[in-house]
């Protein structure tokens, strides 16, 4: 199931508008096709079976479509995503469109991983209890050399934290070569952890401009010591869920940024609802996601952060309207996703 919230151009029904997107979104396309006849048609058409207004604001509808399981292949966000936000959003019988919220049937969550380590084995291995997990990002996030970042890496875990981490631009330039940053960070780690008798850590960023690049640092930062990689939602989903195999396989635990996420969440009437990609993000298989804060410099609401969390942390999902959970939900045994304050607290 799908909600889509719905802005009719002036003239259009809200109804046909849904209709339109049910179409588009599985089996309709802009003309009729004697092909139609060949498949079947009515199981495969997705269905619109309610249209109500948004409460405020009088041009605007929910519309709840219900799709037929069989029209995605069995875990793949790629095509999950091609079908849903596909051609859609630059639909003509709609000024602005965005999808609000999904309910993923029990049977095709199966179908997806999930995250490989979650919330409850990270505290295991880091044999931290009780309290929130602690962490920073590197300032100023370019023009560091390796060796001065090393050692904000150093002095960050020795004052106390549990973990460092990259941000979401630093990749490998010229000022601070990736194998560089890796092994200052790693000795900056491994001082710390010496001197304080904890585990602790720092989020590689391994995102690069090609997978076999992502493996191959990766593969290094293990190698080197590291218990977390990070890369960043920009890389796509099926590099995402490429990633996610990987981690699961070499027992590492994978973080996400969201970089990119405000391109297509923040706008309230068009693009896509940041609780759709943590469901996303949870089928995938990543760990950690950034979720956002109340406070900071980054833009949240606190129910509506509070929504995301409880996405990423429950295993029963029930209808929430205040915090825009519009759908109960079954999570299917898929451990937790980290929800990880972002942009200050």
């Amino acid at each position: 199931l799908a909600l889509f919230r719905i802005t009719p151009q002036p003239g259009v029904d809200p109804i046909e508008a849904a209709a339109a997107v049910a179409g588009e979104s599985s089996t309709a396309t802009w003309t009729v096709v004697w092909t139609d006849l060949l498949t079947a048609c009515d199981i495969y058409r997705a269905k619109a079976y309610r249209v109500d207004p948004v409460p405020g604001a009088s041009d605007q509808f929910f519309a709840y479509i219900a799709y037929e399981c069989d029209l995605f292949e069995e875990g793949s966000l790629a095509n999950l995503t091609a079908s849903i936000i596909g051609n859609v959003f630059g639909f003509k019988a709609v000024k602005a469109l965005r999808l609000e919220d999904m309910r993923i049937p029990y049977a095709y969550l199966k179908t997806f991983q999930g995250p490989a380590t979650g919330l409850i084995v990270e505290r295991e291995r880091m044999d931290k209890f009780g309290r929130p997990l602690l962490g920073a990002t590197v300032k100023p996030k370019l023009g560091l050399s390796g060796k001065n970042y090393g050692r904000v890496v150093y002095e960050g875990l020795r004052g106390g934290l549990d973990f460092l981490k990259d941000d979401e631009n630093i990749n490998s330039q010229p000022f601070m070569r990736w194998r560089e940053r890796f092994l200052y960070c790693m000795e900056g780690i491994n001082r710390a952890v010496a001197s304080s008798g904890e585990t602790k850590g720092s989020y590689l960023n391994c995102t690069a401009p090609t997978m076999e690049a992502m493996y191959e640092r990766a593969e290094f930062a293990k190698d080197v010591g590291s218990i977390i990689v990070m890369i960043d939602l920009v890389i796509g989903y099926t590099a995402i869920q490429s990633m996610a195999i990987w981690a699961r396989s070499t027992d590492m635990i994978l973080h996400l940024h969201r970089a990119g996420n405000s391109t297509y969440a923040r706008q309230k009437n068009h693009g896509i609802n940041f609780r759709v990609i943590c469901k996303w993000m949870r089928m995938a298989g990543v760990d950690h996601i950034h979720a956002g804060t109340v406070v900071g410099k980054l833009e949240g609401d606190p129910l509506m952060v509070k929504g995301f969390y409880n996405t990423l942390l429950q295993t029963k999902m029930e209808i929430n309207l205040p915090q825009g959970i519009f759908f109960d939900m079954d999570w299917a045994a898929l451990r937790k996703c980290v929800p990880v304050a972002s942009g200050g607290i």
